[in-house]
């Protein structure tokens, strides 16, 4: 998604007490930097504007959050609503992150150390010319490097609007050594999720009649 350019987005961020900006740094000890370092850790990549996460982060406070995102505007929306959630819920943000980073590369900022259990990825770009599809956040390419930090047993949870996206991810998920506990091809009918925290995308989508296809898949011990 396109999104103009925000000039308070950067200052705001830097100046956010849930924003890291150089996550490099902390790779390997990113449990430590919540103050429930013993809570499991989940990772969201391509926050967006961070909707999904205000909500899911303020109604689990048992468990600690990283939302990763690479431009300055969306990351400095997501901020805002995780701050107004948790304004509302009159608690402070101290179970989630936020931080800057192209996901491409996101083993220079994870590790095993780090024991990922759980990776949300929400509506990614499905890149649907050939060339262009080792870029999907699915790809086998990209699984290989979550498993870099990923714990034993760890999760993913994938939704998407586009079936050819749907049905190549279930593939790279089995080539990787995935395996899919549950999918579904309507998520609004058979859900999969308890509770299904919609989207932006998903709601729109789902007003103009798009089924939104989903799955929940496991790493298998190693």
């Amino acid at each position: 998604m396109r999104i103009r350019y925000k000039k308070w987005a950067r200052p705001e961020l830097e100046a956010s007490k849930f924003y890291i900006d150089e996550p490099e740094k902390i790779k390997g000890k990113w449990k430590k930097q919540f103050e429930k370092a013993n809570q499991p850790l989940h990772l969201e990549l391509g926050c967006g504007k961070g909707q999904f996460m205000a909500k899911l982060a303020v109604e689990n406070q048992d468990t600690n959050y990283i939302a990763i995102d690479l431009v300055d505007a969306m990351l400095g929306l997501a901020k805002r609503n995780i701050e107004q959630a948790y304004q509302e819920a009159k608690i402070e943000p101290k179970n989630i992150y936020l931080t800057r980073f192209d996901i491409e590369r996101i083993p220079l900022i994870l590790d095993k150390q780090d024991e990922i259990e759980r990776i949300y990825i929400n509506f990614c770009n499905p890149w649907p010319r050939g060339k262009h599809r080792k870029k999907r956040l699915t790809h086998s390419i990209q699984l290989e490097k979550y498993k870099q930090f990923l714990k034993s047993n760890g999760e993913i949870y994938f939704k998407t609007d586009d079936d050819e996206l749907f049905e190549s991810t279930l593939i790279y998920l089995e080539e990787s050594g995935f395996i899919t506990l549950k999918k579904t091809y309507d998520l609004h009918q058979e859900p999969i999720f308890a509770p299904n925290i919609e989207t932006e995308h998903e709601k729109m989508f789902s007003e103009q009649g798009i089924k939104i296809k989903a799955c929940i898949a496991k790493l298998k011990n190693e």
